[in-house]
């Protein structure tokens, strides 16, 4: 019998498929997350509900969330990086923020 991997109770795993995981509370940069085992160092704070990459991914890969794929990484990502739209883009609809000029209405 395997024991199962142990993750920082803070991130929620969705479905076993997914390679990313859910950030429960906000979490600091610089705080420490138990990862199936791994304890990981976060580079920058991950706020309440955003996806944090359960494992490395590398540039293109799928980005998989309640067992279906979201989008695609645009480069390599390492183990509890935020994933967002800085670094992360959907396959299917496009994304708009209002940081790049974009609004979510036709004037």
């Amino acid at each position: 019998m395997t024991r199962p991997l142990i993750t920082d109770a803070r991130l929620i795993l969705l479905n076993p498929d997914d390679n990313c995981l859910i950030a429960a509370a906000t979490l600091d940069a610089g705080e420490q997350v138990e990862i199936e085992g791994e304890r990981v160092t976060l580079a920058g704070t991950i706020e309440l509900g955003h996806k944090v990459a359960r494992r490395a991914l590398v540039k293109d890969e799928k980005v998989v969330r309640y067992g279906a794929q979201i989008g695609h990484v645009t480069g390599a990502v390492a183990r509890g990086a935020h994933l967002h739209t800085h670094n992360l883009e959907s396959d299917y609809l496009p994304t708009y923020t209002h940081d790049a000029g974009h609004a979510f209405v036709q004037h």
